[in-house]
């Protein structure tokens, strides 16, 4: 049964990071090239290839991406990440594929184009990093450089960036192109934030129910979360009262408070939000 769930799962996120690589190819490919709006990472270096020798940008993300797969897994070491290979693997094919069927962008305002680029990319590189995968790339040589300099990855990754994007002034001969891939950086930087420090986000709820002992139970089953009991006494009243406190994924207080209205659809529950939340289930302290 263990063995059947950790596959389920694993399936799951397979199948969250390919949506996120196919969501972030369209991006590129539909948006972003089209347009002449470069991006960061590798797929910008791919892109440059692409304007300046019209090889498919699928083709030289592979082989970017292989070559430094190879220093990684010398370096790093061989548990270096299945997940970021195949998100490789999978980034390639997409960028092969839509390249060849999308001809002519989305949309023609530059503008218009380089956000919606950015956020399709950048949402898509948020949710494939809650799935524990990478697309590789600017990642690795910042894990690389990491190791050996005390360094952090993001100031590696934004100077390669930024170096990154400067260069399409070497074909362009103008500073539009350059403004258009900055915007792409820093709502490129800016969704990704957002999609990891959503999905961090916990919620802390009280729940005031004469039915405390039927809704903890079902909230431990069904949730797979703690419940702590708190006794209380109601001042008005003078009354006992046994109070619940759960600490949740913001994502996962819906299923809570389904259990709640149908134990008890007179509870009184109080919810909000929490700063940070460390231990089993949440993050590790660091």
């Amino acid at each position: 049964m263990a063995k059947k769930k950790s596959f389920l799962n694993e399936l799951k996120s397979y199948s969250i990071i390919t949506l996120g690589l196919f969501v972030m190819a369209l991006g590129w490919t539909a948006f972003l090239i089209p347009n002449e709006i470069l991006g960061g990472g590798v797929s910008g270096i791919a892109t440059l290839i692409f304007w300046s020798t019209g090889l498919p940008v699928g083709v030289s993300v592979l082989a970017i991406n292989a070559v430094l797969i190879v220093f990684a897994l010398r370096i790093l070491g061989s548990g270096f990440g299945v997940k970021t290979i195949y998100s490789i693997a999978v980034l390639s094919a997409f960028f092969a594929l839509l390249q060849y069927f999308i001809r002519e962008p989305f949309v023609t305002d530059k503008f218009m184009a380089s956000v919606v680029g950015a956020v399709l990319a950048g949402s898509s590189m948020g949710i494939i990093f809650t799935q524990g995968g990478s697309t590789g790339g600017t990642d690795i040589v910042a894990m690389i450089v990491n190791k050996y300099r005390n360094i952090s990855p993001g100031k590696i990754i934004l100077l390669l960036d930024v170096f990154i994007i400067s260069s399409s002034f070497i074909i362009f001969r103008s500073i539009e192109p350059l403004v258009y891939g900055f915007v792409v950086m820093a709502v490129v930087s800016y969704t990704i934030d957002l999609i990891i420090t959503g999905n961090k986000q916990s919620v802390q709820l009280f729940i005031f129910s004469k039915k405390a002992d039927a809704i903890a139970d079902r909230i431990g089953n069904e949730t797979g979360r703690g419940v702590t009991f708190i006794k209380g006494v109601g001042w008005y009243t003078k009354s006992e009262n046994d109070i619940l406190m759960i600490i949740v994924k913001r994502m996962e207080y819906p299923a809570v408070f389904r259990i709640v209205k149908q134990e008890d659809p007179d509870a009184f529950v109080s919810l909000s939000s929490v700063m940070g939340v460390y231990g089993q289930g949440f993050d590790v302290m660091r």
